[in-house]
């Protein structure tokens, strides 16, 4: 008998211990450094990683461990966000800089430490400190755990493709400029996929990516818009998309000939080669919901090109782009996704929070020197939340002063409503228009139960704003235009099958409802992720205190965490 009970327990202890060895361990180092990068027929000295532009993509399942040593040799500051990763009790590798620590200096290293938990499909990582992000960027790719399969039949092949914006200037240089001149910085030259602007743009043709396909056979594309500050339509010249994930959740499965992707999100589809051999453009270009701003109309392509196409250098067949504004188009696409099966929205609501989120403008002094104040009628650009716009603090970062309980760095009264109410999607009074400055978190309990609406101000002018919230998936469960009415709207939501994503297009002159848990403790921050608005202020940050135990408890800071 004792035999008998022994053998059992070595089984169940294999059982157990078979998950985690079949997890794995993957390193890697990133070199930030300037390397020369030609497009648009000039060279530049651009901050990449490893000398590449975009960076590498990396390749885990669903339970691996990732240790990425980010060794800084560039002239500014850096750190590295794995954006979308859930972060479970690992803040401190989440990365955004004076939030979860302070950035990496040069001649300096961090080590970024962390587990993929529950996640599966399409992520990518890139720079979260001023705009190195124009070109330090990557995927992200997590397939099934070893012997789990797709949700949907295996693809021939898969591809990434990141689309991304090219300045013919050093990117930091505009921000600058724009930061001292108060006024709105110059668009970007060309829109990009995987690096390359593509054969609509100078010097770029013999440089466009090729994509291959096999007649019959169906693929994986696997799209991120890593953009800085523009929404994207995204098509496949006369090809249907099925759409199967978005932001590494799974989707109800649905067929359609765009995509729209806000700066941060991703989107998996398949598509078949059902047409004639030919070669095929991949098209990506802007979706410009701010009335009257300007934007950068160029078009970004690659060429789906099929296997043995008797005619290689045969001009693609052209892809029939969306208008820059079509909000309708915007809204079947996101009103279509959806869970696969049912899932369990939270439906006990602790906190119920209404969040303003916009542009305005602030006066300046009296005295400033008119080089300095750009904006309109001679004033400058701000954006907020409940109109508070958001400071970064400089001599710590918020996790750290939250670990060390430290004062004096910020405040844990966040507005959960906006100070005034006024017809938020309407004639906006121009004393509504100058937000105030702070460094202000909303705190929660480990286990709360959360509903915000992110509701959008026409203040200056209205826009659809991707909103992203750090260490958090969250369900989008009603999303709608005007100013959000609780007695109107919420018998309409959707408690069912919403998606899951962790980035929400709030539309243009409208609103957006998500959901979550607060099972994850540390400081998160959500912004917007057009990094133009972030850099004026639109964001926030949640306190998430640990609840009881281990399991429920931020791990502590590492030891090489970079000093301030």
């Amino acid at each position: 008998m004792e035999k008998k009970m022994s053998s059992l327990s070595a089984l169940a202890l294999l059982l157990l211990w078979m998950p985690l060895a079949m997890a794995k361990l993957h390193t890697h180092q990133f070199v930030v450094e300037a390397t020369p990068v030609k497009r648009l027929c000039k060279t530049h000295n651009t901050i990449t990683v490893n000398g590449m532009y975009p960076g590498p993509t990396l390749e885990v399942n669903n339970g691996d461990t990732l240790v990425v040593k980010v060794i800084n040799r560039a002239r500014y500051n850096v750190t590295i966000h794995w954006h979308g990763v859930r972060q479970m009790r690992s803040a401190w590798a989440d990365g955004p800089e004076f939030v979860t620590q302070c950035p990496i200096r040069a001649g300096k290293s961090y080590t970024y430490r962390f587990t993929i938990q529950g996640q599966e499909g399409t992520l990518w990582w890139h720079a979260h400190s001023s705009w190195l992000r124009a070109t330090v960027y990557g995927g992200l790719i997590i397939r099934p755990k070893q012997g789990d399969a797709y949700p949907f039949p295996k693809p021939h092949r898969e591809t990434p493709l990141l689309l991304g914006e090219w300045w013919d200037a050093n990117p930091i240089d505009v921000v600058r400029e724009a930061s001292r001149s108060g006024a709105a910085p110059n668009v970007s030259d060309a829109y990009t996929i995987n690096g390359q602007p593509g054969d609509l743009y100078n010097c770029s043709a013999k440089h466009t990516l090729i994509v291959p396909i096999n007649p019959g056979q169906t693929n994986l594309l696997r799209v991120v818009n890593s953009a800085l500050n523009q929404e994207l339509f995204f098509k496949v010249a006369n090809h249907k998309l099925t759409v199967v994930a978005a932001d590494a959740s799974y989707v109800k499965p649905f067929s359609t000939s765009v995509l729209m992707l806000g700066p941060g999100q991703t989107t998996d589809v398949l598509i078949t080669a059902n047409q004639p051999p030919n070669r095929y453009h991949i098209a990506a270009r802007a979706y410009a919901s701010a009335q009257g701003a300007p934007f950068d109309n160029t078009t970004t392509t690659a060429i789906l090109q099929y296997h043995n196409f008797s005619s290689p250098s045969a001009k693609p067949v052209a892809a029939l782009m969306p208008a820059f504004n079509d909000t309708p188009t915007v809204t079947a696409f996101t009103r279509s996704l959806r869970s696969p099966r049912r899932v369990e929205v939270p439906t006990k609501i602790d906190h119920n929070l209404f969040f303003t989120v916009g542009l305005g403008l602030n006066n300046c002094p009296r005295g400033a020197r008119a080089r300095n104040c750009q904006g309109p009628n001679g004033t400058r650009f701000a954006a907020s939340m409940n109109n508070v716009s958001f400071v970064l603090p400089s001599n710590f970062s918020l996790l750290q002063a939250h670990q060390q309980g430290l004062r004096g760095v910020f405040t844990t009264d966040f507005p959960a409503r906006p100070p005034t109410q006024f017809d938020y999607t309407g004639n906006v009074s121009r004393s509504l228009w100058q937000p105030m400055r702070g460094t202000r978190l909303y705190k929660l309990k480990y286990g709360e139960a959360v509903q915000v609406v992110l509701q959008g101000t026409s203040i200056f002018t209205a826009e659809n704003h991707p909103i992203h919230l750090h260490g958090y998936d969250f369900y989008i469960v009603a999303e709608g235009f005007g100013n959000f009415n609780p007695t109107r709207d919420t018998p309409k939501f959707n408690l069912v099958d919403p998606p899951m994503r962790n980035t929400a297009s709030v539309p243009v002159g409208g609103w957006a409802v998500i959901r979550f848990v607060a099972d994850n403790p540390g400081v998160w921050l959500m912004h917007c992720h057009l990094d133009v608005h972030i850099t004026w202020g639109l964001a926030m940050a949640f306190l998430v205190d640990n609840g009881v135990g281990e399991l429920q408890t931020l791990q502590p800071p590492p030891p090489d965490l970079p000093l301030c």
